[in-house]
């Protein structure tokens, strides 16, 4: 008979067994309703952590690449040791603004440079990251290659591709080893020095401004081919932003465009003029620092004014080159390297005017200006090679200029 069927009064509760067994039922029901909800909830934090555990293990190891398209090599801190013998003395290269360069020897056997920043170095994390941010993203054949970099504690270290002639310095202001640097070669120099520089300032995808050009951050393949290196100071310049103003100068007084010496105001113009000096420092083979203490007080750049004005210009030519060098040729590069050093930034040359200068043998070179003071040894602004009745120095105006430390 169904309960439906039975009296009122004659209905009674079901027995304890049969409760037990209800109860029993719905709790298993809950329970696996509880396991299908929680489960795919651990596991969607799970696989939420795990994306984010990776993402920021990638980018505390790589903070260097952001922005790379290709992934960036971080080497091993024991690779990097085991290769230079542990920093050796007899691996050291040479010793940077900001720490010493060592050979290293892979284990395949492929060559390297290590560049391990010192710890009483000026340069800290950010210009370290500074520069591995942008040479990671800079392919030229006249651009030093980074092949890697090590973050590890203490050690901040940059691995370059081995140059085996090692900087453009050790070359050109060595009597016995500036002899290998014959006219021809000493143009593929200048010229490759040059196209790097356009790239950084109009053909790659960011403006950069190097703010340390130099001899010594010249490197030079097995094929003396210049490569430029240090990107430690640069700077990069988005839109149309033509110059920048900052607080903190760097670089090197004698290559240092007075701009940006005295007011911290630096452009591509800034390039240029140490572009300029360079330039005069390979055709003479003459260092433009400590320059004035064999040359009364003038800085090269000065004494290449002073020469001009007078018309023996040629004498700036370093002896070596006697044999190999055009004189023409030589004039013509002399007459580039002061339109670069010119103390107006507006009159100095862009990189793409000066390669087409380099490259032509027709074009009409625009009469130089004086060009600006040696920052750091102040010239006094008097002496016959100021004189207007120069032959050289007639047609132009000639603004001089007293200079005194604040």
């Amino acid at each position: 008979m169904s309960i439906g069927t039975l009296p009122p009064t004659v209905f009674s509760p079901p027995s304890p067994s049969s409760v037990t067994s209800s109860k029993g039922g719905k709790g298993k029901k809950a329970t696996w309703i509880a396991i299908g909800t929680i489960i795919p909830t651990i596991t969607l934090f799970i696989l939420l952590g795990s994306f984010f555990w990776c993402r920021r293990r990638r980018n505390k190891g790589g903070e260097a690449q952001e922005g790379s398209h290709q992934e960036f090599p971080i080497f091993p801190l024991g690779q990097a040791l085991e290769a230079t013998n542990h920093f050796s003395h007899e691996n050291k290269l040479g010793e940077g603004g900001f720490g010493p360069v060592y050979k290293g020897i892979l284990a395949d056997g492929k060559e390297i440079a290590v560049k391990r920043l010192s710890r009483s170095s000026g340069q800290g994390r950010q210009e370290f990251k500074n520069e591995v941010t942008l040479i990671a993203k800079l392919q030229h054949k006249n651009l030093v290659r980074l092949l890697g970099c090590c973050l590890d504690g203490n050690e901040l270290l940059l691995i370059y591709e081995y140059m085996p002639n090692k900087s453009l310095d050790l070359f050109l202001f060595d009597s016995t080893r500036g002899a290998q640097l014959d006219w021809k070669r000493r143009i593929c120099i200048i010229n490759g020095i040059a196209r790097g520089l356009l790239y950084l300032h109009e053909d790659s995808r960011l403006r950069v401004i190097h703010r340390d050009l130099k001899t010594s951050n010249i490197l030079l393949d097995h094929e003396m081919n210049p490569k430029i290196s240090d990107f430690g100071m640069a700077r990069i310049f988005g839109g149309n932003q033509n110059e920048a103003n900052t607080n903190r100068v760097v670089g090197t007084y004698g290559y240092m465009a007075p701009e940006y010496a005295m007011e911290g105001v630096f452009s591509i113009k800034s390039d240029v003029f140490s572009f300029g000096v360079l330039l005069l420092e390979i055709i003479s083979g003459k260092r433009n620092s400590g320059f004035y203490l064999s040359e009364d007080g003038h800085s090269l750049l000065t004494y290449t004014w002073k020469l001009w004005c007078k018309g023996e210009a040629l004498e700036l030519m370093d002896p070596v080159l006697k044999q190999s060098c055009v004189g023409a040729e030589l004039l013509k590069y002399i007459h580039i390297g002061l339109l670069c050093g010119q103390e107006d930034p507006a009159r100095r040359p862009s990189m793409s005017s000066v390669v087409v200068m380099l490259a032509s043998d027709t074009i009409t070179l625009p009469p130089p200006t004086q060009p600006a003071f040696s920052v750091g040894r102040m010239v006094a602004s008097s002496g016959p090679f100021f004189s207007s009745d120069s032959k050289f120095c007639s047609i132009n105006e000639i603004t001089l200029s007293s200079v005194y430390p604040r």
